[in-house]
């Protein structure tokens, strides 16, 4: 069985890293945009559980996924290759 490698955009929610183009700030404009053409196509996946979306994931598939995960946190995640979540991690991230 092979395995592909995943990132966790938190409250157990993953995507394959092979999918993601691109991670951006949800605060920036072009961020906003794409969250809103998302929104009205009905390509917008949030996996925020209710909290502030910090990032912005754009996928491959043209669907835009709403995280409450830093950018920088995720792209640590994706450079040490390690999805260990601590306890309450999600909860700090501020």
């Amino acid at each position: 069985m092979s395995s592909f490698p995943i990132l966790n955009v938190g409250f157990s929610n993953v995507v394959f890293v092979s999918k993601i183009l691109s991670i951006l700030q949800a605060d920036s404009a072009g961020a906003k945009r794409l969250r809103s053409e998302a929104k009205s196509e009905s390509r917008l996946i949030d996996a925020t559980s209710g909290r502030k979306t910090r990032s912005v994931l754009v996928l491959d598939s043209g669907h835009i996924l709403l995280s409450a995960i830093r950018p920088e946190s995720l792209s640590k995640r994706l450079e040490s290759g390690d999805n260990h979540i601590g306890e309450g991690e999600e909860e700090q991230e501020d």
